[in-house]
């Protein structure tokens, strides 16, 4: 067992029923020694065990027992195993070879988990994780450098209802408490990206505006030259008010080497927003370009003396130390370079960034992004997505966790060619940039996604293997279109900026296995994916987080991981509400299934309770677009509840169509959903009570719409309206 590190060896019981998550030869032999060669194991004719478990097994005379789970009876399964416990011998369900993507929970498909709770006897997990120490991937061959499982013997689970999703919990739980105790984490995202572009010195930036390309290894000596100025000024934090493109990456990068915070400033706010950030985030200096300020004229800028030019800064710096550090970059050794930059001055629990939410419902709350948030969210995608070749676009803003993240500091950390574009609304020009340089890699939300389907030609996805969608729901219209046209499948994700920010994201599935009849699915219809490495959920409640539910029932999701934040900027009330216990209310509505894959209904403030049942706006809107068969390249209808009398919330139906603007009209609408709604299965309860005539549907920069002003507006019409 020199590879394996094993725990729990006080929570052995003999003879019992023994389910790992996955197993290995290791494991084997520490069952083996655990339980003094007394087990048995089962496993399915049609899910062969890895050869080198068989050829193990076979050396040890402990051949699997088979019994054909899919036309079998769990009755006949739990008789089974009672005949070995008689014979004074514990049983260990064996999973064998399948199909599935990498970094998956568990090498347990649903279908064995349904059955381990339809036997009704009691089970002792195990947990078998194997986390490497490299950024790279955590998920690695257990005989690549030597390196070791950790194999967990976990307390025994009681006979009781939904044994399938105690299973899962315990699992989860163990995982995250696994992944997050890695000292990888506890390191300095600086210092690994000093390291990463030096590796990847020649990789390099395109910046989409202009076809110029800037190499890693000169960004990173000047983000040096530039850190050591801005070090200077002594300030904790600077807002940085760029788009995606060589300035933004070297202005972040020098605050990072600097010991400064940088705010990431959503530029497509409000007034009202950007005041609030500035004095939340207590900033005193911008750094932003001329020509960016150029093409903003309607931003609230702040004053000139405030502002930190790029265009003068490059400008002033010293010739010859702005040659001398670029040298560096590109031959020093990349230790030199972290101890001459004081890269990892600021590390684990420290402030890496600073973002905003967009504020949909409320004034933006300030996440502070720390170093162990960042490397947990980038070590959990590279654990689930293989990037070894991949081109990324980089269209999504800065100030967009997912564009923070994923489309910036993942490809750095990789070592991944960029090319970058300010504006992800100018579909034309996207899909342009995708054929000019093949890439490979897309990041957008469904909406942007949808205009870049409009511009796009036969061949303009050609080199595309990932593109990933999230920030709101994928419609299955959009999703169909994308594969009819062009054969791209659409990979719906889910994130928080509170969770810096990916959760979960759909994949392509892999290819079966011959001779095995088992996989774990890439993608599940109408799910956000699979959860990442490290992140365990909690189901409760929706009106009483007291209350746990099974992870199969429809509730509020909660989650807790490395790679959630601690907390809102200074926010301590309003943190109390959403932290119980370390785990995090996300808000949103949904459950998992026993593959570990989520299915949201949508957001808490996207439900009203009518009658005594919930009812999600989403799911009405779609609807309500389906009956009137409307057009779903432009937002033209939006469901928001407001307060009533009777029922305690009523639905109320605001559309910018011309249709609906007459009182006949609107009476007409509604007689006609309250008819449609039950032939669709959905009671008349859903249907709208108001229709709400207005010029057009408000939308935030994000392209979320705006609840808040949905709702005021739904309040002012039918206050005047019923006075």
């Amino acid at each position: 067992m020199n590879n394996l590190t094993l725990h729990g060896q006080e929570n052995i019981v003999a003879p019992a029923f023994y389910l790992p998550n996955r197993l290995s030869v290791q494991a084997c032999k520490a069952l083996n020694y655990l339980l003094q060669g007394r087990l048995v194991y089962i496993t399915d004719a049609a899910f062969p065990p890895l050869p080198e478990i068989e050829n193990y097994l076979l050396g040890k005379k402990l051949l699997p027992e088979r019994f054909d789970f899919r036309n079998g009876t769990p009755q006949a399964a739990r008789e089974l195993l009672r005949y070995y416990f008689k014979k004074g011998k514990s049983v260990v369900f064996m999973p064998g070879q399948l199909a599935k993507v990498r970094g998956c929970l568990a090498d347990v498909p649903e279908l064995f988990l349904e059955y381990a709770q339809r036997m009704c006897l009691p089970i002792s997990p195990l947990f078998l994780g194997f986390y490497g120490e490299s950024i790279d991937t955590l998920y690695r061959d257990v005989k690549e450098n030597g390196c070791c499982e950790e194999f967990y013997v976990l307390p025994q689970l009681p006979v009781g209802a939904h044994m399938a999703e105690r299973l899962l919990s315990v699992w989860m739980e163990k995982s995250s408490e696994v992944f997050s105790s890695r000292p990888l984490l506890n390191g300095s995202l600086t210092a690994h990206l000093v390291h990463a572009l030096r590796k990847h010195g020649a990789v390099e930036m395109i910046d989409g505006l202009n076809g110029k390309s800037l190499p890693y290894y000169k960004i990173l000596g000047v983000a040096m030259t530039v850190a050591a100025r801005l070090r200077k000024r002594g300030e904790q934090r600077i807002g940085v008010i760029l788009p995606p493109g060589p300035g933004g990456t070297i202005a972040l990068l020098a605050c990072m080497l600097a010991g400064i915070t940088p705010v990431i400033i959503n530029y497509a706010s409000s007034d009202a927003s950007f005041q609030s950030t500035v004095q939340q985030a207590e900033l005193k200096s911008f750094i932003t370009a001329r020509q960016f300020m150029e093409k903003l004229p309607s931003f609230s800028w702040p004053a000139t003396n405030q502002l930190i030019l790029v265009e003068e800064l490059l400008a002033s710096l010293p010739k010859l130390q702005l040659i001398g550090n670029v040298m560096l970059a590109r031959f020093a050794p990349a230790g030199f370079l972290c101890k001459k930059t004081r890269a990892a001055e600021r590390y684990g629990e420290d402030e890496a960034a600073m973002l905003f939410t967009a504020g949909s419902t409320g004034e933006p709350k300030g996440v502070a992004l720390t170093h162990r948030m960042v490397l947990s969210n980038i070590a959990q995608s590279c654990c689930r997505l293989v990037l070894d070749h991949e081109r990324v676009l980089g269209s999504l803003p800065l100030f967009h966790s997912f564009g923070f993240t994923i489309a910036f500091i993942l490809p750095l950390m990789k070592g991944r060619p960029i090319c970058t574009y300010p504006n992800p609304t100018d579909a034309r020009t996207l899909c342009q940039l995708i054929e000019r340089y093949e890439l490979t890699m897309l990041c957008a939300t469904p909406t942007f996604a949808r205009a870049m389907l409009r511009r796009a030609n036969p061949y303009t996805f050609a080199t595309v293997r990932y593109f990933i969608v999230g920030a709101e729901r994928l419609p299955v219209e959009l999703e169909k279109e994308y594969i009819t046209h062009t054969g791209i499948q659409l990979l719906e994700g889910y994130g928080l900026t509170e969770a810096s920010p990916v959760c979960t994201v759909n994949l392509p599935d892999e290819p079966r296995i011959p001779g095995s009849a088992f996989s774990i699915p890439g993608t599940t219809p109408r799910s956000i994916g699979c959860l990442l490495p490290g992140i365990t959920v909690r189901i409760t409640d929706a009106e009483n987080d007291n209350k746990i539910l099974p992870l199969t029932e429809r509730g509020m999701v909660w989650l807790k991981g490395p790679n959630i934040f601690r907390g809102y900027v200074r926010r301590p009330e309003l943190n109390a509400s959403v932290f119980r216990d370390g785990w995090f209310k996300t808000g949103d509505i949904g459950r998992m299934d026993l593959n570990g894959f989520i299915t949201l209904d949508g957001r808490l403030s996207r439900f009203s309770k009518v009658g005594g049942e919930m009812v999600p706006h989403e799911a009405v809107e779609e609807l309500i677009t389906h009956i009137l068969k409307l057009n779903t390249d432009k937002l033209s209808i939006a469901v928001t509840g407001i307060l009533d009398a009777q029922k305690g919330e009523a639905i109320a139906l605001l559309t910018a169509l011309p249709d609906h603007v007459s009182p006949q009209a609107q009476r007409e609408l509604i007689s006609k959903l309250r008819t449609e709604f039950p032939l669709h299965g959905i009671p008349n309860l859903w249907a709208p009570r108001y229709v709400v005539p207005v010029a057009e549907i408000p939308i935030l920069s994000s392209g979320k719409q705006d609840l808040g002003l949905c709702r005021r507006m739904a309040l002012e019409y039918l206050e005047g309206g019923l006075s």
